[in-house]
């Protein structure tokens, strides 16, 4: 017993005794951490370490699908609290006589359609997935989706401001994709999220 208790207390001094540093490669490791992306308080955060290796086209791939699953979380986070609060579109949603507002909101939604609803509901985003949200140009960064098509005013903006930009969606996104999870767990929590 006395040999456990010697062994433990050696043990968790050698958790204070000072390490040997070892000799890291700065190339690989701080690669990314000048990018978009990399912002207070946490700076370049990989704690996977999916990108260690600085492999360039490996973070691009990475850096598209956050943009493209922070912008989708954006619109759900959206869709989510205006369904919540009651808001549907007019009319029917078939041609049986169901309207929008006797679809219920959140997880119930899902189970209140029809299989016919579901595979038009799947089909729709798989179009959009293989067809739609695809840089085809090339374009200018990342998650660049206008493929030469539409602009809104981007080309008045100079390089800072575009850069702030793509960081404040880029941001937003990771909050809505946060957010969205949130929702779904208070639902099933059964939290009520609207107050009354």
């Amino acid at each position: 017993m006395k040999l456990a208790i010697l062994a433990s207390l050696l043990a968790s001094a050698a958790a204070f005794a000072p390490a040997k540093s070892a000799v890291k490669s700065a190339t690989s490791l701080k690669a990314f951490e000048e990018e978009l992306g990399s912002q207070p308080p946490l700076g370049y955060f990989d704690p996977l370490g999916l990108v260690a290796d600085g492999n360039q086209s490996n973070f691009d791939r990475l850096r598209y699908v956050e943009i493209k699953h922070g912008r989708i979380a954006m619109l759900a986070v959206v869709g989510y609290l205006i369904t919540e609060a009651g808001v549907r579109l007019p009319g029917n949603i078939d041609f049986s006589g169901t309207s929008f507002s006797d679809i219920p909101s959140g997880f119930d939604a899902v189970s209140s359609l029809s299989s016919g609803a579901l595979l038009q509901l799947f089909g729709f985003i798989g179009f959009l997935e293989v067809f739609v949200m695809k840089d085809i140009t090339g374009g200018e960064f990342i998650g660049d989706f206008r493929n030469d098509f539409i602009d809104y005013g981007w080309d008045t903006f100079d390089e800072d401001t575009k850069l702030q930009k793509r960081g404040i969606e880029l941001n937003q996104g990771r909050a809505a994709m946060m957010g969205i999870l949130a929702l779904m767990v208070h639902e099933k929590l059964g939290v009520s999220l609207i107050p009354n």
